[in-house]
């Protein structure tokens, strides 16, 4: 083999660890964030990068800080699906997963110091409890993500503190459009992880968790995981209706087709492997909606 396939491979493997697709959840919540923030004042661009780069770096450290502990206590194999797969299938040291996800956290921190520099030093608070959530969720003696609560703690950190905050950084306060908008966003992020545990549900309950999927059942997950897509659209009906938010946030609508194609999946498969596509239409359903109300929002301040 070549030094130049075995590079390519090497840099397929890190980038496959750091579970790209989920990568996304964490863009679109920031540019949602900002954009509401364009109706109180300038976008300081430099700030909105360096919000995206640290969440996109926290969130890449807690799927490695995920593989870690996994596979440390034995949740993990080569058949395992969803998984980066760079311990059990490429041979990558588990404690260099964990070294790599601690670095990102590091440069985390150090774009979260420049954002206080540039807003409010409070945000240090909200920040640090907000990286130690991320390590807790696979990590320390009880992790979230083997609770009912992953879904909870999930969509209020990924879903909707990350919206408030890139307003806050720009505008000083947190509006009420702000609350309110990020209400669908929070449940779409808390959508993805309840789809990862309905498609998991039976190796989680061999390796001892006690997910919200296990806990109801698969039938009852999937209609929650229903309620959840439904609420997100309806909320943004019932705002443009009450004239909270621009009619352009209807755009949200040209999403409806990966809820409803993932929730068919789900209903009609059970195959771990089957049901893989059903989970990304859940994982695009958030990229794409909470993209599209951005959009909506921007369009909607120009004309």
């Amino acid at each position: 083999m070549s030094h130049e396939l075995q590079a390519d491979r090497g840099w397929r493997i890190w980038w496959k660890l750091t579970r790209p697709h989920t990568l996304t959840a964490s863009f679109a919540p920031v540019f949602l964030g900002t954009m509401i923030a364009l109706y109180y004042t300038n976008i300081n661009w430099l700030i909105f990068l360096a919000m995206l780069f640290a969440c996109l770096f926290i969130q890449a450290a807690t799927n490695m800080f995920n593989e870690y502990y996994d596979f440390v206590r034995g949740l993990d194999s080569e058949e395992s699906i969803g998984i980066g797969g760079a311990i059990v299938r490429n041979g990558v040291k588990p404690k260099t997963v964990l070294q790599l996800a601690l670095m990102l956290y590091g440069l985390a921190a150090l774009l979260g110091i420049y954002i206080c520099y540039e807003s409010s030093w409070m945000l240090l608070v909200v920040g640090g409890i907000s990286m130690l959530i991320g390590y807790l969720y696979t990590g320390g003696p009880y992790p979230i993500a083997y609770t009912p609560f992953g879904e909870l703690f999930s969509g209020i950190v990924m879903g909707m503190l990350i919206v408030l905050i890139s307003t806050f950084i720009q505008v000083g306060s947190v509006p009420n459009s702000a609350i309110l908008l990020s209400i669908p966003s929070a449940l779409l992020v808390a959508a993805i992880m309840l789809s990862n545990n309905i498609r998991d549900i039976v190796e989680d309950k061999k390796g001892g968790r006690k997910t919200m999927a296990i806990l109801v059942g698969r039938k009852n997950a999937i209609t929650i995981l229903t309620s959840f897509f439904l609420v997100s659209y309806l909320w943004i009906v019932v705002l443009v209706i009450l004239q909270d938010v621009t009619p352009w946030a209807f755009l949200v609508l040209l999403s409806l087709k990966k809820p409803i194609h993932a929730i068919k999946l789900f209903r009609e498969k059970e195959n771990p492997l089957e049901v893989g596509l059903a989970m990304k239409d859940t994982a695009l359903t958030n990229t794409i909606f909470v993209f599209l109300l951005g959009i909506g929002l921007l369009i909607g301040y120009f004309i």
